[in-house]
């Protein structure tokens, strides 16, 4: 147990390289990307996925260790610290537009990997200190009505019309970034208006989650434009961005051309295993505190990252995360490569039948 304890911190492996970005200059200064979208996805054409789930004692002893907590709690200090040692680094002179280039591109996938997702996962917890940890996470990419429009909106929409995060059969990455991300904004201020109004409160005033999500964000930005300057505020909000899109790009690959069946009234059948796309390549689902066994997370969201399952019925992605992202930013090969998938999903439902 203690093995595959340590194989979650390997995410940490992304901290060291974001720090050689941020104290070096040129090529040195891509190396967590290099890592996360070129070693990891060559690595996992050769690297058989993984289907093997936890047997039941093994489950129970797994879920209930703290020590898989404390990896997450852990990401919080050191995102921070992070995002401070970049903003410092970009004070440095002489540097070069590669070497811009190169540390917000590494801060901006500090930001998705652990920013968003990370704060994704505290985010579903029932614990109040651990949901102010998701939200302080999620403050690091801009993004905090992700934490009401995800759980409220997202995780009952999903695979259906209703659901600005999840992508159509046939639809463009492109035209899924404005769709999802103007959505899912406007999703969550509806959710917060509604909720306030629910509780006899004015529905623009503190109480309103959203209200106080924008002000703290703007506090944020205010807080780097003093201490730094527009320049480097600018840099901050590309990386964010960044963090942002590797977000909605997950989303797409996650639930692409899935729907749920309607049962009439507008309601919806319940979310199943085959409503998400699942994939069981190992680094991948390392580098990202097991996301990509997504199929488990939305059919019961409460279970920790460190026990989600394997189902066979789950429609599998051919590659790992990071190669499925690749894909997804050229719409003639990943139409290509899904509408394989699709077929395969079709043969593995007849032979069910």
């Amino acid at each position: 147990m203690q093995w595959r304890l340590f194989k979650y911190g390997s995410p940490f492996i992304v901290f060291f390289l974001a720090w050689l970005s941020f104290t070096n200059k040129g090529i040195i200064c891509f190396l967590p990307i290099i890592w996360a979208f070129v070693c990891i996805p060559f690595l996992e054409l050769f690297l058989q996925p993984s289907d093997k789930n936890l047997a039941d004692a093994e489950e129970e002893i797994v879920k209930t260790d703290r020590s898989y907590d404390y990896l997450l709690y852990a990401t919080v200090l050191l995102q921070y610290a992070a995002l401070v040692y970049f903003l410092f680094s970009l004070q440095e002179s002489n540097l070069t537009m590669l070497d811009y280039a190169g540390r917000i591109s590494s801060m901006g996938l500090l930001c998705g990997i652990f920013g968003i997702n990370v704060g994704h996962e505290l985010g579903h917890r029932a614990n109040r200190l651990e949901q102010l940890l998701a939200k302080l996470h999620l403050l690091t990419s801009q993004y905090l009505h992700f934490f009401i429009e995800h759980n409220k909106g997202h995780h009952k929409h999903v695979a259906t019309p209703l659901d600005p995060a999840s992508a159509r059969l046939g639809e463009n990455l492109w035209l899924f970034y404005p769709r999802t991300i103007v959505g899912s904004y406007k999703n969550a201020w509806a959710i917060a208006y509604k909720e306030a109004k629910k509780n006899g409160q004015n529905a623009l005033s503190l109480q309103n989650e959203m209200v106080q999500f924008t002000i703290v964000q703007l506090g944020l930005l205010a807080i780097i434009y003093y201490f730094f300057g527009t320049k480097i505020l600018l840099c901050y909000l590309l990386a964010a961005l960044m963090g942002i899109l590797l977000l909605e790009a997950v989303n797409y690959i996650e639930h692409y051309g899935l729907q749920r069946n309607e049962i009439g009234d507008g309601k919806f059948e319940r979310t199943q295993p085959q409503h998400s796309w699942n994939s069981n390549h190992v680094l991948g689902r390392l580098m990202l505190f097991e996301l990509s066994r997504h199929s488990d997370h939305h059919y019961m969201a409460s279970r920790k990252y460190q026990v989600l399952r394997h189902f066979d019925q789950a429609p599998q992605m051919p590659t790992g995360y990071p190669g499925m992202l690749i894909l997804a930013h050229l719409p003639p090969v990943f139409f290509w490569v899904m509408k394989k998938q699709f077929k395969k999903m079709a043969i593995g439902k007849e032979a069910i039948g």
